[in-house]
């Protein structure tokens, strides 16, 4: 099977800006293009585009704005999880040889249609998904006797963070009880609880191994990908205190990559709101379950940033379509050590974490240098 390799990358600040989702997709694919010269756009045969957003036809729009006629071109949409879902597509298209190099861009905008699930229904008016983390975290808390200043500490952490992530939505740090005393939202969930819906969009190449040589002196390779839907409505989860997607999707990805948990140098992490960072920790094994939240307090306090580097969703704002596609980058920037202020140190394996709708999809990555 064919090696597969991420060679370039773009990425628009996150904003609340109120811009055309054509012109997001744009700019960073000509960020993306500028900073690589060495890429030619004749190389480039297919071209996925990664968004929540109902405007259609916007892969062979992006390709025509860009100047490329790629033999495949579609959209995916897949709610929070599309980003991770576009390069898993990416990859199999290179991998079985249907393609040489695919650019890949995610765009969303600050009113994503992709914020509720309309098909459920079932939960009438409780459709947004402050109500899945709002029973995700009374369940979690009371499972695991957690308190509400030790959540608070998912919050503090990815803002600060995100301080060092020039992309970053987020331009201020808090306190623990700044977060405690923040607008409440539900019984459970607090304002600084959320990540927040915005402007943004990411790009990315990816690339056979005989393309790869000729466009980068950095080739970054995704040696393992897991994923797994268990349903599309959370109320068929099994449960309201773990992710089964997650830790399924996990096992696959390590497997594949032939490496354990305890290889992952830095990993980016689904943290939509500060319930699920504890919990997609455990699910993927560096946390013993009901102990994520202590790995975070020791990751805040000794300033490591192994969790989340640029802030993760909490700090660096959720713009859907984009979202795993800036969560790949950063993983990437970490392993070529272009990760200047965030970067962590001698990162060699690196994991990425990103799911759909309380994890009722999920996706891993394992990328490597």
């Amino acid at each position: 099977m064919t090696k597969v390799g991420i060679a370039a990358y773009g990425i628009t600040p996150f904003t609340k800006d109120d811009k055309k989702i054509e012109s997001l997709l744009f700019e960073s694919s000509r960020i993306l293009l500028k900073n690589n010269p060495r890429i030619q756009k004749n190389d480039i045969d297919t071209v996925l585009v990664s968004t929540n957003n109902n405007s259609k036809y916007l892969s062979p729009i992006l390709s025509e704005m860009v100047g490329i006629q790629p033999k495949i071109a579609h959209s995916i949409e897949n709610l929070c999880n599309s980003g991770t879902n576009s390069i898993v597509s990416a990859y199999s298209y290179i991998a079985s040889g249907l393609a040489d190099m695919v650019l890949i861009s995610g765009a969303e905008r600050y009113d994503s249609p992709g914020q509720i699930l309309e098909w459920d229904n079932s939960r009438g008016e409780y459709k947004h998904p402050i109500f899945w983390a709002s029973i995700f975290t009374s369940s979690y808390k009371r499972k695991f006797s957690v308190t509400n200043e030790q959540l608070a500490f998912v919050s503090v952490k990815n803002h600060k963070q995100a301080q060092n992530n020039p992309n970053a939505l987020s331009k201020k740090m808090y306190s623990i009880q700044d977060v405690i005393d923040s607008k409440k939202i539900t019984d459970d969930l607090r304002l600084l609880d959320c990540s927040r819906s915005c402007t943004g969009s990411a790009s990315i190449i990816l690339a056979s191994e005989s393309m790869m040589k000729n466009i980068t002196d950095q080739p970054i390779w995704i040696s393992g990908i897991g994923q797994k839907t268990t349903s599309a409505g959370f109320t068929k989860n099994d449960s309201f205190n773990s992710m089964d997607s997650t830790k399924i999707a996990t096992q696959s990805a390590l497997e594949m990559a032939n490496k354990t948990i305890q290889d992952i140098d830095v990993t980016e992490i689904h943290d939509a709101f500060s319930v699920c960072e504890p919990m997609a920790l455990e699910a993927i094994g560096l946390s013993k379950t009901g102990e994520g939240v202590s790995l975070i307090k020791e990751l805040y306090e000794t300033e490591n940033y192994k969790v989340n580097p640029r802030g993760g969703l909490i700090g660096s704002g959720h713009p859907l379509g984009a979202t795993g596609i800036a969560q790949t980058i950063e993983i990437t920037q970490q392993l070529q050590s272009n990760a200047k202020n965030r970067q962590v140190e001698n990162a060699k394996v690196g994991l990425v974490h990103n799911m759909s709708a309380a994890a009722t999809s999920s996706t891993i990555l394992v990328l490597e240098k």
